[in-house]
């Protein structure tokens, strides 16, 4: 490796992509480079936002393999039979998981009300209250909380377990990843304060005692990198297969397609950057960047501020050409 390459690479960190916590950039799985920033270690962990979703894709599907889940085509209200609809809607009975997987469930709403989700006692519900509209089952429609939040619902119906139970005993531990405990927030403050505080670990759970699956999960570069790992190694880890490679190819190809934010291809909760590489963004420039060509995975914790700078830019520009030779 050219270690002015890297010297500069680290100075456009500092300077232009000053909020990143944690970088670990691996070649056919192999670690390449580790570095962290802000006074953060390899032992802190971070809130990596919508990260949560793609890890979150991973457990629906590994509850699909094992057999809690029978396919994606499973309707959404099969989970909640003591859900009562509302008279006269149709459409919300025709949601399947598959389309809050590819965000391509409608909603009864214009912009998603983040304040009603994050001080609701109990979000599922008023996100299933939100499902469906007069809108068509089909196009794409981003939500950033609410719909991928009914996922937890369904994983916790399906399975019988917590998630991070379940999670802990299928994903986590396999991977020795450490996610201890739940993070309870109480409060707006509580919410605020736990963002960046670098001594903060654990998934949150919602008032009903359930994880949160589209946010709220705290994991260190290191675990990310192992998530990335998994899925370019095809859901094995050391011999054992912990997500089947059929639900990774397909978490990890086009079903729908984002025209408002760069005209992104999305997968199952992955974005789909190009034909070579896939990738778990989240809030701040939380990243897990897979490329299946070059055997690269990058994992990049970063700590909150609003319109951080692109982080796959960051990828392709500068931290790719220094170690994909």
């Amino acid at each position: 490796m050219n270690k002015e390459k890297i010297k500069e690479l680290e100075n456009i960190i500092n300077s232009d992509y000053s909020n990143i916590a944690g970088i670990i950039v691996q070649k056919n799985g192999i670690k390449l480079y580790e570095n962290y920033f802000n006074g953060y270690t390899a032992d802190n962990a971070i809130h990596v936002y919508s990260v949560t979703k793609s890890v979150f894709s991973a457990l629906i599907g590994i509850a699909i393999d094992k057999g809690y889940i029978k396919s994606v085509d499973r309707k959404v209200l099969d989970f909640f039979p003591d859900y009562t609809v509302k008279t006269g809607e149709k459409t919300i009975q025709g949601i399947t998981i598959k389309n809050l997987l590819t965000m391509t469930a409608p909603y009864k709403y214009k912009t998603e009300p983040y304040e009603k989700f994050f001080t609701s006692q109990n979000p599922i519900q008023d996100a299933l209250d939100l499902l469906g509209g007069d809108k068509a089952i089909g196009k794409f429609n981003y939500s950033a909380i609410g719909g991928t939040h009914i996922l937890s619902g369904i994983l916790v119906r399906a399975t019988g377990q917590s998630i991070l139970e379940f999670a802990t005993e299928h994903l986590f531990s396999p991977l020795e990843i450490n996610v201890t405990h739940n993070v309870v927030l109480r409060n707006k403050e509580e919410h605020i304060a736990v963002m960046n505080d670098k001594n903060t670990s654990g998934w949150v759970v919602d008032p009903q005692g359930i994880n949160t699956a589209s946010w709220g999960l705290f994991l260190t570069s290191a675990d990310m990198a192992k998530i990335g790992q998994l899925y370019l190694d095809d859901g094995i880890w050391n011999g054992e297969q912990i997500v089947s490679a059929g639900w990774i190819a397909e978490s990890t190809r086009e079903h729908s397609r984002c025209v408002q934010w760069g005209n992104l291809a999305y997968g199952y909760l992955w974005w789909i950057i190009d034909g070579d590489s896939y990738a778990a963004l989240g809030d701040g420039g939380n990243v897990i960047y897979v490329n299946t060509k070059k055997k690269i995975v990058i994992s990049i914790a970063s700590l909150f501020i609003p319109d951080a700078k692109d982080r796959i830019e960051l990828i392709k520009k500068y931290i790719k050409p220094v170690f994909e030779d």
